[in-house]
């Protein structure tokens, strides 16, 4: 018996239904930052969609993907980015270099070694750069109300051929992140009043 990763499938463009409340706050973040260096790089870019809407913003966009029909979607339907396929698994900082701002929306929770993958989001940032990662909120009010209603079969997606493998709360996903070398780690709550927030966001910058 052996375990292997499962490569997503995309067909087409266009923004994902976790953009829908993910793509605000990660605008108004990253508009706010005041950095001469505009180069961003995407972990987990899926189909293109963020990385596009990114490059619109004025930034120059690095973004991987291990599905090669997703880069195949993102090559196609976006020019200004620089679309590449690789994981989280490899030696990024290696390949790219290092940037000032690394974005990862929804991915560290289909990571088999997330410690990995934090190692990765770190070696690629720059001495103070900052990292604006997102996955799927977990708290024990959410919690409570998801086993009260029935509906936790439905959001532990076990049928789901890959899905969501990894379930974080605030303090384990800062924990993954503060060992592996994050000076701060802060969170912000998205989609939904906070205590059911559909995900959450950490802002974790590394020191200069």
């Amino acid at each position: 018996m052996h375990t292997q990763n499962h490569e997503y499938v995309y067909q087409r463009p266009g923004p994902t239904w976790s953009n829908n409340y993910l793509w605000k706050p990660l605008e108004q973040w990253i508009n706010a930052q005041r950095a001469s260096d505009r180069r961003v790089f995407e972990v987990g870019c899926g189909n293109g969609a963020t990385a596009g809407m990114l490059a619109e913003l004025g930034f120059a966009v690095t973004a991987v993907d291990p599905s090669v029909s997703g880069i195949a979607v993102a090559r196609e339907n976006y020019s200004a980015p620089t679309f590449e396929k690789a994981s989280a698994y490899e030696d990024l900082a290696h390949q790219f270099g290092t940037f000032p701002f690394v974005v990862s929306l929804e991915v560290v929770e289909h990571c088999y070694s997330p410690k990995a993958f934090a190692s990765t989001i770190f070696n690629l940032l720059k001495p103070g750069g900052v990292a604006f990662i997102s996955t799927p909120y977990h708290g024990y009010l959410k919690n409570l109300a998801l086993a009260v209603t029935g509906k936790l079969d439905d959001h532990f997606t076990a049928l789901w051929d890959g899905g969501h493998i990894k379930f974080w709360s605030m303090n384990t996903l800062a924990k993954l992140l503060v060992e592996a070398g994050f000076e701060s780690v802060e969170f912000q709550r998205v989609g939904r009043i906070p205590p059911f927030a559909k995900s959450m966001v950490a802002i974790a910058t590394k020191a200069k």
